[in-house]
């Protein structure tokens, strides 16, 4: 097969997508070297964030009016290219395929991770929203198949798409292989220091805004007397204001943000914490509930949805709205060292499904069955 995929994430997002587009890509790579790889993308913003596998050909515009015009070339010229270089079928990883791709004879995979725009309108701006549902819904329609990241996001993809179940595949995402590897007594020591990590923390990570009720969890271990402090790792949003607000308002000590932090440095972050707490409204999977678990760390996340998926048995549930659960699920994790222990080993246990073992040859098996 020669494989083409939408590699823009890879090349320029940090967190999410762009975790998700690096894993695919750099396992298939890895676990079928006898394909051929096409990597597209309008451009790379940081040659760091991602070194592409020796077997992989970037792709970029090479006119004029592609470098310019990049998400024009993204979303309308790359069906053109995959015709000219031969490609069997390509893989959308970040909800959307390029238009035009139904009548190439290209066959095509999209990856639907959320339909957060249509479950959490208020969110979005007016033109997003529309700007999203228009290619959702193009990538949903003239896909081969589709690919949800949870058992949550294809019922949302049958009830607010209206696609039918059987073009549907549920194929976990994963995290980098270094949240599998427990560090060296050096490496703690180093982070610790570079970090001024305290001896004992709670760990919030993920973007810093609504729908991941950061500022619920700080009214919890303020109202709860909770003296542990609480690392938060993320990017800032507008809401990061009605967070400060808060935290001046209560003269609250032990908030600590953390950010610019290299990918590399965080699964220490992780391992040296008390636990993850992870209380979102709504995800289409939580990738930082994985990285947790196979970090060896206890989580505390929302009841229902895919959180109660992803966690498994290496979670406490609770109502995110429900300040009450959420104190006492933290003190449990903090203090009941028997549950904290049982959470940490059937977390342990439960992750091993996310692994590139199991997800990236479902996803060859699901690309073969589209050839054929």
């Amino acid at each position: 097969m020669r494989i083409g995929y939408d590699a823009k994430r890879a090349f320029s997002n940090y967190s999410g997508l762009g975790n998700y587009s690096r894993f695919v890509i750099s396992n298939m790579c890895k676990f079928y070297p006898g394909e051929e790889y096409y990597l597209y993308t309008p451009g790379i913003s940081d040659c760091r964030i991602f070194t592409p596998p020796e077997n992989a050909r970037v792709i970029r515009p090479a006119s004029i009016a592609g470098k310019l015009y990049r998400s024009y070339w993204r979303t309308y010229r790359i069906s053109h290219w995959l015709s000219n270089d031969g490609v069997t079928i390509y893989h959308g990883l970040s909800n959307e395929i390029p238009n035009g791709i139904h009548r190439n004879g290209v066959r095509s995979v999209i990856t639907i991770h959320d339909l957060i725009f249509l479950k959490l309108p208020r969110l979005y701006p007016a033109v997003d929203r529309f700007s999203y549902l228009q290619k959702v819904r193009y990538g949903a329609r003239y896909a081969d198949k589709i690919v949800a990241v949870s058992r949550q996001t294809k019922e949302d993809i049958v009830e607010l798409l209206g696609i039918r179940e059987d073009k549907i595949h549920v194929i976990y995402q994963g995290c980098s292989q270094d949240y599998y590897h427990t560090i060296s007594g050096d490496t703690a020591a180093k982070i610790r220091t570079k970090y001024d990590l305290p001896a004992a923390y709670l760990l919030y990570v993920g973007t810093i805004e609504e729908r991941k009720n950061l500022l619920r969890i700080i009214e919890a271990i303020h109202h709860g007397k909770i003296d542990i402090p609480l690392i938060v790792v993320g990017k800032k949003t507008g809401y990061f204001k009605r967070v400060l607000q808060y935290i001046k308002k209560y003269n609250l000590k032990r908030i600590r943000f953390l950010e610019n932090v290299p990918s590399a440095d965080l699964p220490a972050i992780y391992q040296l914490s008390m636990g993850l707490i992870y209380p979102s409204t709504y995800e289409g999977f939580g990738i930082p509930v994985i990285e947790a678990l196979n970090s060896g760390i206890p989580v505390v996340t929302t009841r229902g949805g895919c959180l109660e998926e992803t966690a498994g048995g290496g979670g406490l549930l609770v109502d995110p709205d429900n300040k009450d659960e959420m104190i006492h699920a933290i003190r449990q994790i903090t203090e009941d060292e028997p549950l904290r222990n049982r959470l940490i080993s059937r977390g342990l246990e439960h992750v091993l499904q996310f692994r590139e073992e199991q997800t990236i040859p479902a996803l060859h098996n699901l690309y073969l069955e589209c050839l054929r």
